[in-house]
């Protein structure tokens, strides 16, 4: 159970503007009421006499964010070592975890998706001990919804061995790390990470852009395999992502029932409208197309990187027009923690509207995760709530600029005064 805390007096938050996610209209002024975690009240025509008042004078009022794909366990602070993701022991990783962490929440970003350690731990679930210090108060970051350990093959995209092409026998990773083989092995991983807390489980079912193991996109997991990994995950109540790209293994994964696609840079027009029929999420992490740095990758990567790219950023276009279910999602840190927002100016880019882009960080993302708390400024939700400056209907790079930050009623950033200086 979290810590109890000191009761605290309800809050008026207020602006010059807040937006309403489901009209998809500014509403002057923006006037919350929160009592504890939650949105009591929108506008309230009065309030209890020991109400603590902020005033964000000329601001815009928007629920908290969410992204749907990061790895809070990388990247980060001191990073610039390659071979980093395979000499942090778990203990420097989860202080890692704690910068990244906080970094993210202060970009308004305040519930994520940590999809899938791919690091040698001994098994521990980094990413679940993370989201129970967040719950319990005891560090800053946003509400983490933890896959614990990607399930990938042997040499699969997400086997982090592959990555430094390492000779045979070196850092071995075992099955409760997601190194999975063949049907009672995915079972066994999925079990795994569900048992010790994963929310929703990451499956490796296609090559990656940077894989050394074959061309992007070519499925790497059987169709039985995936079938077995989707069936565990769903009887026991759990969603399944797939890091996926190339059409057929994205079409492998529809059928197996995997609920969330991510990246799908390859996929065709046919496998789109599959999706669209079947109601199948796709987190696009377009931006990666426009800000992942591979200039120090092998030249092979990068020659494939120039490659799939440019194709990456007309699928989603397609996606978009189709009416695909797309979840802002950016594969920190693919792009740096803490710049979360450029895969919203990304998506309008690629012709989505501010709104949508909006809601693919708000209510498309509650919906993919199955949160009805939260991606809407309405009574009875959780008190996340940022503030931008401007119109973000109209210039989406607003969202880039956040100056105020609230998660379940606490505030973790504050424009500055002259009294206070920043919070």
């Amino acid at each position: 159970m979290p810590r109890p805390r000191t009761p605290q007096p309800p809050v008026r938050l207020r602006a010059a503007r807040m937006l309403d996610v489901d009209k998809g209209e500014l509403v002057a002024p923006g006037d919350l009421l929160i009592e504890g975690e939650r949105i009591v009240e929108v506008a309230p025509a009065a309030v209890p006499p020991d109400t603590v008042e902020i005033d964000l004078g000329d601001l815009t009022l928007l629920p908290g964010l969410m992204d749907m794909e990061v790895n809070l366990l990388l990247g980060g602070p001191d990073h610039r070592s390659p071979l980093n993701p395979v000499q942090d022991d778990p203990a420097v990783r989860t202080l890692r975890a704690v910068a990244n962490a906080r970094r993210t929440l202060r970009a308004g970003f305040t519930t994520v998706r940590n999809l899938g350690l791919f690091v040698q731990t001994g098994g521990l679930l980094l990413d679940v001990a993370l989201q129970k210090a967040v719950d319990l108060g005891w560090i800053d970051g946003p509400r983490v919804v933890p896959a614990g350990h990607a399930i990938t093959p042997t040499g699969g995209h997400l086997d982090p061995t592959m990555f430094q092409a390492f000779a045979p026998h070196i850092m071995p990773l075992t099955v409760e790390e997601g190194i999975a083989n063949g049907v009672d092995e995915v079972r066994k991983a999925v079990r795994y990470q569900i048992k010790h807390g994963a929310r929703l489980i990451k499956v490796c079912a296609s090559n990656g852009v940077m894989s050394h193991t074959g061309p992007a996109g070519a499925q790497q997991y059987s169709d039985e395999e995936l079938r077995a990994i989707a069936d565990e995950a769903h009887r026991a109540g759990r969603r399944v992502a797939a890091h996926c790209m190339g059409d057929r293994a994205i079409r492998a994964a529809l059928d197996a029932g995997i609920d969330c696609i991510e990246h799908g840079f390859l996929a065709s027009d046919e496998t789109l409208d599959l999706m669209v029929e079947r109601g199948t999420f796709l987190v696009a992490t377009t931006y990666i197309a426009d800000g992942m740095d591979v200039s120090k990758a092998a030249p092979e990567l990068q020659a494939k990187a120039a490659e799939v790219f440019p194709l990456a950023k007309a699928t989603i276009r397609l996606a978009i027009e189709r009416g695909v279910r797309v979840a802002c999602g950016t594969d920190a840190p693919a792009i740096p923690h803490g710049r979360n927002a450029k895969e919203l100016i990304a998506l309008v880019d690629r012709g989505m509207t501010p709104l949508a882009a909006i809601r693919a960080a708000t209510t498309v993302a509650a919906e993919l995760i199955e949160a009805d708390d939260r991606g809407r400024l309405e009574p009875g939700l959780l008190a996340d709530v940022i503030a931008v400056p401007g119109d973000p209907l109209t210039d989406i790079g607003v969202t880039e600029d956040v100056r105020f930050v609230m998660k379940g009623g606490q505030v973790y950033r504050r424009p500055p005064s002259p009294e206070t200086g920043s919070l």
